[in-house]
């Protein structure tokens, strides 16, 4: 009888079609070009050479196959420098825009070495393509398969991370870099890191030849299936390849996946000014969206758009997928401007986008998270209908009514507790569960969390656009002095105003992120795009982890409480119906006095009694009643506890008013509300009460 015997090196490998293929004899290399009327392979000894060591023409009889050219070039072997050149039309009239001269990024590229050169007839040279030999002891590892509805994201820069001086690691800036820092992820109880783009991206801007401001986020992709080259330890050709799969293995060996920020709706080369690096010169109206015919469309806002829903583009973004799902086992993926994927080969919205869909049904992605940035740059906004229920999206609705209440905006009670609630209103209606909503407050694009309670305006002078970047919407107050401040009414205020909406946050139905640093009041001194801020206004500082220990420790406590708790991560919607035969809805809402809210009152406070989930939801027993307090006036107010909680035994969880340690109580053991159900709540306050066991 045979038995099957695991074998903890061998792995489903995904081997994408085109690109260059190491063979035992060679290399095979495959691209795609329907226009060109011929092609060159040109390789390189050494990364600094500026010309090829030999040029090697494909033979139109034999290395053509329909619109695939491919050869096979023996006795080379991994590390190999590579670029394409094609020749064909240049007639930007009808789209085409062939260069023979440009050297070429091939569009299945997976590593990249090098920098950008300039060659004497002053056209930009781009990094050259690498020959990837992608074995790799991964020792058994899987993906990690946390539920969706039990995540808490992180999202963060895998530089900016550890680039500090303060963070104190062997390997400043890098994959590895991330590994030394995987036990702080693991005390503050994340289940996943959410990485700004590390596929490759020019690490100065380029577009229209520029080379003088750094690239420091990355949204500006080069070649979708190389890992950046700028985050490795050893400069050696292909050594990222390696260090972000140690990178992946450590993370997932600690209990955290994986999720990358991929951006499929532009690329580097810009609009027609920009230069002719990869997809340009090798089929431009295939792999752009064009008006008329010729000019880029920009609904990116970053001078052209990918065309996504083209059946060739289609493949090659699917072909991506797979290949950082299987060859470097990640988790999920988060789609930058996913708006775009529902834009035809004319850039009309359509219904049902093709594109969509299938990414929703593949079955090698089966196992992944699928997150959208459900809004693009040219006034697209699906929050809400984007996609199915494999579908999460970013909820941006959730970051403005949630920011619009912390700052006391009339009108905002209801929109708050819909978000509290796991915002049905977005998702219930196409049969969403309540975790498509990624909860969030703040993100990489815009004010941190210190500084949304510290600026009322942006401060980008340092960005050099004359403070006309970055949003002017953002819902934020300096609640008395703009900037940091010593005047102790100021500073209680932000400091409880942070309090208020983490606690918002990590204890609202659906999914939330919080932003790298946050935990510990990051500030970008008021900046709300360091898009290009390589520096110390962008970068983690680790001294922040001990000067604001109290905030990581209320951040980390919550995480637990909620990874704990079932009642604040439910995977159905909160009803207000009765819940196991108890007579009590699952949710109430009250108004201070202790009697059922009126919505139409335009008072900012409120009670929410979440009542603990189903056995059939919750079958170990864990949940346990919750009532929320929430007081965004000015003014101090005294609560009562609703009727419904009055035979109930009660524990202080939360108070945002009192001093550490008094803030959170960890073990929920906090004391009793006294005696006659009244409760005192300052202003800008919240306190949380969970039922004794």
């Amino acid at each position: 009888m045979l038995m099957r015997q695991p074998c903890p090196t061998l792995q489903f490998a995904y081997a994408p079609p085109f690109g260059a293929t190491l063979q035992d004899t060679g290399v095979q290399f495959s691209v795609f070009s329907r226009s060109a009327t011929a092609m060159r392979l040109l390789l390189y000894n050494k990364v600094g050479d500026r010309e090829p060591s030999e040029i090697l023409e494909f033979d139109r009889d034999t290395d053509r196959w329909g619109d695939v050219w491919s050869m096979h070039v023996p006795a080379i072997a991994a590390g190999q420098l590579y670029h394409f050149q094609a020749c064909g039309p240049w007639a930007p009239e009808r789209g085409q825009r062939f260069d023979s001269t440009a050297r070429l990024i091939d569009p299945y590229a997976q590593a990249l070495a090098g920098e950008f050169q300039k060659g004497s007839d002053g056209v930009v040279r781009p990094p050259k393509c690498v020959v990837v030999d992608s074995d790799f002891d991964w020792e058994g590892d899987r993906h990690v398969r946390h539920d969706i509805s039990e995540s808490v994201i992180y999202e963060m820069h895998v530089k900016g991370f550890t680039k500090s001086k303060t963070a104190k690691v062997k390997c400043p800036g890098t994959y590895l870099g991330v590994i030394e820092k995987i036990p702080y992820l693991q005390e503050l109880g994340v289940t996943a890191v959410e990485l700004m783009p590390v596929n490759e991206f020019p690490i100065k801007d380029i577009n229209g030849n520029k080379m003088d401001r750094s690239n420091y986020w990355g949204y500006d992709p080069m070649a979708f299936f190389s890992p950046h080259r700028g985050y490795a330890h050893d400069k050696t050709p292909g050594a990222q390849v390696r260090e972000f799969k140690e990178m992946v293995k450590a993370l997932h060996k600690a209990g955290i996946e994986v999720i990358l920020d991929v951006v499929f709706n532009h690329t580097c080369e810009g609009n027609e000014k920009g230069p002719t690096l990869s997809f340009k010169g090798l089929e431009n109206s295939v792999y752009y969206i064009l008006s008329e015919g010729q000019h880029f469309c920009n609904y990116s806002g970053c001078g052209n758009t990918l065309n996504g829903n083209h059946p060739v583009v289609r493949e090659m973004i699917f072909h991506c997928l797979r290949h950082w799902v299987h060859n470097y086992h990640i988790d999920g993926f988060r789609f930058d401007l996913a708006s775009i994927l529902s834009r035809d080969t004319k850039g009309n919205l359509i219904p049902n986008p093709p594109m969509v869909e299938l990414i929703a049904e593949d079955p090698l992605l089966a196992d992944t998270k699928i997150i959208a940035e459900a809004w693009d740059a040219a006034g697209a906004y699906q929050v809400g209908s984007f996609g199915g229920a494999r579908w999460a999206e970013w909820n941006g609705r959730y970051r403005d009514d949630a920011r619009g209440f912390w700052r006391g905006d009339g009108g905002t009670l209801g929109a708050m507790a819909t978000r509290l609630a796991g915002s049905s209103d977005l998702y219930e209606h196409d049969g969403r569960p309540p975790h498509c909503s990624i909860n969030l407050i703040t993100t990489h694009d815009g004010f941190t969390m210190n500084d949304l309670v510290s600026y009322k305006e942006k401060h980008n002078m340092a960005n050099g656009e004359n403070g006309c970047d970055g949003d002017n919407h953002n819902i934020s107050d300096n609640y008395g002095v703009e900037g940091p401040t010593r005047k102790k009414a100021i500073t209680v205020t932000r400091d409880r105003q942070i309090r208020n909406m983490l606690s918002t946050l990590l204890l609202s139905q659906g999914v939330p992120m919080i932003v790298s640093g946050d935990e510990v009041r990051r500030t970008q001194k008021g900046n709300n795009n360091a898009y290009c801020q390589d520096n110390d206004i962008s970068w983690f500082d680790w001294r922040l982890v001990k000067k604001h220990d109290d905030v990581f420790r209320f951040v980390k406590n919550l995480i637990k409480f909620r990874r704990e708790q079932p009642t604040v991560r439910r995977k159905n919607y909160l009803t207000g119906q009765p819940v196991d035969g108890r007579m009590i809805p699952d949710v109430s809402w009250y108004a201070p006095s202790g009697h059922h809210l009126e919505w139409s009152q335009s008072e900012l406070a409120m009670v929410a009694y979440i009542a603990a989930p189903s056995r059939v939801d919750d079958p170990e027993g864990l949940g346990r009643d919750i009532v929320m307090m929430f007081n965004s006036t000015g003014q101090e107010r005294t609560f009562k506890m609703p009727e419904i909680g009055w035979g109930t035994n009660w524990n202080l969880f939360i108070d945002t008013a009192a001093e550490s340690p008094g803030d959170i109580y960890p073990d929920v053991d906090g004391p009793m509300p006294a005696a006659g159900h009244s409760i005192v709540m300052p202003c800008h306050s919240m306190k949380v009460m969970v039922s004794q066991q």
